[in-house]
Order: structure tokens, then C-alpha cells, then sequence
């Protein structure tokens, strides 16, 4: 599914239009964004959470030239599912 297709679902699903609709999730993902930003966990029960984790520096090599580089430590995004999210993706296993 990509943006779209989830715009005009939410919009059959909450019964309003698919302007509507794209507003919500420009202010959902922009939220989890400035969330994020902030260092804050956003928990959404029953779905998931969204956090950030810290990686830490390393040593790669880079791809054309085969040489050694150096990766720099950085933050990033996680999503971590919650139970009910889980357990409806694993039903009929």
C-alpha cells in the first residue's frame, strides 16, 4: 500500500474526503516526526511504538572500491509493533 492508496482508505474508513483525509496523515506523520526529533517515545496501544535508538560507530567498506571507511554513530528511527498488531499479522499461521 503506498500513500495514496492509505489516503483514500482512511477516508472510506472515517467517512471524509480524501483532502481530508491526506491532512490527517500530513499531521500524524508530522507529530511523530517532531516527537522523534525531541527524543520522545510515541506509543500507540495496541499498534505500536515509535522510538529512537542510538547506533553506534563502526567500520565498513565501501562498495566500489572495496576500502575501509568509517561510519559515523547516529540516531535512528524504530518501530516496534505492539501485541495486538502482532498477533493479527500472525493469524491463520
Amino acid at each position: 500500500m503506498n500513500k495514496s492508496e492509505l489516503v483514500k482508505t482512511i477516508a472510506k474508513k472515517a467517512a471524509i474526503t480524501n483532502v481530508e483525509s491526506e491532512a490527517v496523515l500530513k499531521a500524524f506523520v508530522y507529530s511523530i516526526r517532531e516527537s522523534l526529533k525531541k527524543g520522545e517515545k510515541v506509543q500507540l496501544v495496541g499498534f505500536g511504538s515509535f522510538t529512537t535508538v542510538k547506533r553506534a560507530a563502526r567500520k565498513g567498506v565501501n562498495p566500489k572500491t572495496k576500502k575501509p571507511i568509517n561510519i559515523a554513530a547516529k540516531k535512528v528511527a524504530k518501530f516496534i509493533p505492539g501485541k495486538d498488531l502482532k498477533d493479527s499479522v500472525n493469524k491463520g499461521k
